[in-house]
C-alpha cells in the first residue's frame, strides 16, 4: 500500500492538483492530509472540495481553525491575517463546518498523523530541531508519525538518541521511531518553490520525500485577481 501524504496546501489549487497527479503516476492508492487546506492562496473552496473528493484522512491545521472563527485570535502576523480574513469571507458555512469537524490527530493504517506536535496538538507549536522533536516522540505510540506546520521537509529519528536528517529516502528500521515532516504543498519555505509531499510505501518500509513543479504563474495571477497581498504571490516563487 502506497500513501501520498501532504500538508499545508494553503488554497494553492495548482500545486495541489500537481501533487495528486504525480502521486497517482507513482501508483499511490491512498491519500492523507496533514492540515492547513486553506490560507494564503486564492482557491480555498476548491481545495476543500478536492480534499473531500479524495475521501482521505485529514487532521486540522491552525489556518483551518482560524478560518472558522468569527474574528481574529491575534495569533497571526498581518500578512497571514489579511489572507485568513479573505478566506473567512470566501468560505461557505458548510466549508467552515467541515474544517471545524477535523480532529487534531489520528492513526491511519498503523502510523500517526498530526499537523503540529503530538504533545500539544492544539497549541500549534513548531518542531524545528531535535529538542523540539523530543516532546512529540514522548507521545508517539507508533513507529512513524507524519506532521507539517513548519513548511520544511525533514526527518527526525529516535533510536539511541534523536537526530535530524534531510534526505529524499528514509528506510523505516525496527526499534526506531520517525517523526517526518512532509513539507508544504502550497507555500514551501526551504528556498525551493516546488510543491512538497511524501510517499509512504508501507510494505517496503520506505518513505520518499518528493518535489513537484506546478503552474506557478497561474497561482500568482489568482492571488492578484483576488486582491490578496502581492507579497503572497512573490514569496511563492522564492520558496520562502
Amino acid at each position: 500500500m502506497r500513501f501520498a501524504i501532504f500538508s499545508d496546501i494553503y488554497a494553492n489549487l495548482e500545486a495541489f492538483e500537481a501533487v495528486v497527479a504525480d502521486a497517482r503516476q507513482r501508483r499511490c492508492t491512498q491519500f492523507v492530509c496533514l492540515g492547513d487546506v486553506v490560507g494564503y492562496n486564492a482557491n480555498p473552496r476548491e481545495c476543500i472540495e478536492r480534499v473531500r473528493e479524495l475521501g482521505c484522512p485529514v487532521v486540522k491545521g491552525n489556518h483551518d481553525e482560524e478560518a472558522t472563527l468569527s474574528a481574529s485570535s491575534e495569533r497571526f502576523n498581518e500578512l497571514a491575517e489579511r489572507a485568513i480574513q479573505w478566506t473567512r469571507d470566501t468560505l461557505t458555512e458548510e466549508d467552515k463546518e467541515w474544517l471545524r469537524s477535523l480532529p487534531l490527530q489520528r492513526q491511519v493504517h498503523g502510523f500517526t498523523i498530526v499537523h503540529a506536535t503530538l504533545d500539544t496538538p492544539g497549541g500549534w507549536g513548531y518542531v524545528f530541531n531535535n529538542l523540539d522533536a523530543v516532546a512529540s516522540f514522548t507521545y508517539q505510540r507508533t513507529a512513524v508519525c507524519f506532521f507539517g506546520h513548519t513548511h520544511l521537509p525533514t526527518v527526525f529519528i529516535r533510536d539511541q538518541g534523536v537526530r535530524q536528517e534531510r534526505t529524499g529516502h528514509v528506510h523505516i528500521e525496527p526499534a526506531t521511531k520517525y517523526f517526518i515532516n512532509a513539507g508544504s504543498v502550497g507555500q514551501p519555505r526551504d528556498g525551493n518553490w516546488r510543491a512538497a509531499y511524501c510517499i509512504y510505501d508501507v510494505e517496503n518500509n520506505l518513505v520518499e520525500l518528493l518535489r513537484v513543479k506546478y503552474d506557478l504563474a497561474t497561482a500568482q495571477e489568482k492571488i492578484a485577481k483576488a486582491g490578496l497581498p502581492q507579497l503572497l504571490a512573490e514569496r511563492l516563487a522564492m520558496g520562502r
